[in-house]
């Protein structure tokens, strides 16, 4: 286990705001920094994070804790995996009270598919560098390319010999298991029990997180196998989901923050080209189609996008499709096209880099020019095709969700196409207007359904009183010690657009040990027992449930504890054993679908939704004290109002209404 005195030194050391900013975009916003949640899709920044307090909340989500407790929720790290992290990004050494077992015990799932995924990374990276087939064959390719040796060591490059099983025989060698090969898509098992490398004979390109983790692969053919895919990436799996992966993204994350712009290409080499020549801003879709996801995750860094695209009709065509899904986003689109036979791969290779940076600059153009020039050539003075093509730059004025840029590029449009403003205004009014009139329809019915709702639902009153909260507290302690290790699926709720473009709360189901997510619910909101002897008890206890992975015994953590807390939890254990779930009725705390024993994600669910009510309601009333007359209380009654928000999003997840 991990020292206490190493933990405090983390947490003493490690700055909420320098390991969030790696992850989200933070602009300063008073005493705090404010950003885009990574956690739900929204256009209003509602996630915070206080240096001063060494705290992150997001309001969209409810979220919120440590900066340990964000590593958790966002690369979904175990508490150690966490404070080791954050120990490597500090250069603090680890101390450990004694030899973990870990490492002897199979990891979970996921882990182990991040772990094997990572062992073939390097496997096929020294088999480039070292092996004579790969020196021969894949390192020939790439220096061919123009990649310099420092350029394939940081991007990972690696080759895949041609051999059916040479991959797979050396990770089973090295003792990873054939599921995990086989989940991660890196072996292929057939009928008959034989397995085969799936990226045999292929120049191999890693694909990492924003946070730097393997996820997955691209691979190259360089033989002339007409029947192959000339590019294979990974199946999609518990780690990789291509939709929501952008190549580079790990190494370019810092110089889009800093430049305020990324650059979006289609494929591998343009990335690691660009980058060579001093151009660090750059992502790639991997040859797909651009999708929200990948949007988003550019919208975490920067509001602007240059999509650069080799001239080709059909990646030209590809590029107005992604364009309209980026302004629905609320992002600044420009796009950047290259010569004849040129593509950005092969120009950044012959130009110097301020000949690159001066085309990229001098060339990139507003999406309504580019459209305009792009369809015009289609239209070919067809005044039929004029038309459509007018409205369809319309159409994507319509995505904008800013007003103002609206009407700009009305008159933008109105200039290039020698058409009366007044007429694209007319039509982009019926379009916005046709959106409105389709969302309202949708708020009507839901406006329906939630009063519905209130009508079946329980009223329950959350001012707070000291024997609740007693109550509550120790009810946590109790779910805690009796089923701490307990692994369930609970059920979280985040915001996504659907198909017609709206917000809608979609659920998702979480597999969590309990003592995890009371763990991180309780971090959420700042929450601190009020009584001493809980408080005691919750650290001591949380503290062993991080450390110690595998299923341990209630004598085991009987051991962990101190003698004044042993005490406490064998009455609480004793108690539970008397008492009945009736006594939340004694405590006018009643619960929606009580009636028969609840499940226990259920009651810890309810438990925490609960306690988290009451102290959220506490922290209302003291904002509410610190609003003065003739002042600017725009800060705090806009956290007010978050907070209302979060209030009554407990309320709908308990299926009941929260009054004052």
């Amino acid at each position: 286990m991990i020292t206490r005195e190493t933990i405090d030194k983390v947490f003493e050391t490690a700055r909420v705001e320098e390991v969030i900013g790696n992850f989200v975009q933070l602009k300063r916003a008073g005493s705090n920094y404010k950003g885009l949640s990574p956690f739900s899709d929204e256009r209003s920044p509602s996630f915070m994070v206080s240096p001063v307090k060494q705290i992150w909340k997001d309001f969209s989500s409810g979220k919120g804790g440590s900066v340990v407790t964000f590593l958790m929720e966002h690369e979904h790290f175990t508490y150690p995996e966490a404070i080791r992290f954050l120990a490597n990004k500090y250069n603090i050494e680890i101390e450990e009270t004694e030899v973990s077992q870990e490492d002897k015990i199979e990891a979970n799932e996921k882990e182990s598919m991040y772990l094997v995924s990572e062992f073939a990374k390097t496997y096929f990276h020294e088999t480039l560098l070292n092996s004579e087939e790969g020196k021969a064959i894949g390192l020939s390719y790439f220096k061919e390319r123009g990649f310099t040796n420092e350029t394939i060591a940081k991007f990972g490059l690696g080759y895949s010999p041609e051999s059916w099983d040479a991959f797979t025989k050396e990770a089973l060698g090295k003792g990873y298991q054939l599921e995990f090969l086989e989940k991660v898509g890196l072996t292929i098992l057939r009928e008959d029990g034989k397995h085969f490398d799936r990226f045999k004979g292929r120049v191999m390109f890693p694909i990492q997180s924003l946070s730097g983790r393997n996820l997955g692969f691209g691979g190259r053919i360089l033989n002339n196998d007409k029947k192959a895919a000339k590019y294979l990436n990974s199946p999609e799996s518990e780690i990789y989901h291509k939709s929501k992966v952008l190549y580079g993204i790990f190494h370019a994350k810092q110089a889009i923050a800093k430049q305020n712009n990324c650059y979006l290409v289609e494929g591998y080499t343009d990335v690691i080209q660009l980058h060579q020549a001093g151009i660090e801003n750059v992502v790639a879709s991997s040859g797909t189609a651009l999708t929200p996801d990948q949007i988003r995750l550019i919208n975490r860094l920067t509001k602007n996008i240059t999509v650069l695209f080799d001239g080709d009709a059909a990646g030209l065509r590809a590029s107005v499709r992604g364009i309209d899904l980026i302004l629905e986003e609320g992002m600044n689109v420009k796009v950047c096209t290259f010569p004849d036979g040129d593509d950005p791969d092969s120009f950044a290779k012959k130009n110097s880099y301020e000949d690159l940076v001066f085309h990229l600059e001098n060339n990139a153009k507003d999406f309504i020019q580019f459209k305009a020039s792009l369809l015009m050539n289609e239209a070919n003075n067809d005044p039929i095709k004029k038309a459509d093509l007018i409205r369809d730059m319309v159409v994507s004025i319509s995505k904008i969700p800013d007003r103002i840029k609206r009407e700009i590029y009305i008159q933008e449009t109105s200039r290039i196409m020698d058409i009366s403003e007044q007429v694209l205004l007319n039509t982009l009014a019926q379009l916005v207007q046709k959106d409105i009139s389709e969302a309202g329809k949708k708020l009507k019915q839901e406006y329906k359904g939630l009063e519905a709702v209130k009508d079946k639902a329980e009223v329950i009153n959350i001012h707070p009183k000291v024997n609740r909260l007693f109550n509550l507290e120790k009810d946590v302690i109790r779910i805690l010690l009796v089923n701490g290790n307990t692994v369930l699926n609970f059920e979280d709720y985040f915001l996504k657009k659907n198909d017609e473009n709206e917000l809608i709360e979609e659920k998702e189901i979480v597999n969590s040990s309990v003592s995890r997510r009371i763990y991180l619910s309780l971090q959420e909101d700042e929450i601190e027992f009020t009584t001493e002897s809980f408080k005691n008890i919750y650290t001591e206890v949380i503290s062993y449930y991080n450390q110690i992975e595998e299923n341990t015994s209630f004598d085991n953590l009987l051991m962990y504890l101190s003698e004044n807390s042993v005490n406490d939890v064998t009455s609480i254990i004793m108690e539970y054993d008397k008492e009945s779930l009736s006594n939340w009725e004694g405590q006018n705390i009643f619960v929606a679908l009580r009636e028969s024993k609840p499940k226990i994600n259920q009651d810890v669910t309810e438990t925490i939704l609960t306690l988290r009510a009451i102290l959220v309601k506490s922290i209302i009333i003291d904002l509410m004290a610190q609003v003065l007359p003739e002042a600017d209380n725009t800060e705090v009654m806009q956290t007010i109002q978050d907070y209302n928000t979060l209030l009554n999003s407990f309320a709908e997840k308990l299926g009941r209404v929260i009054i004052n």
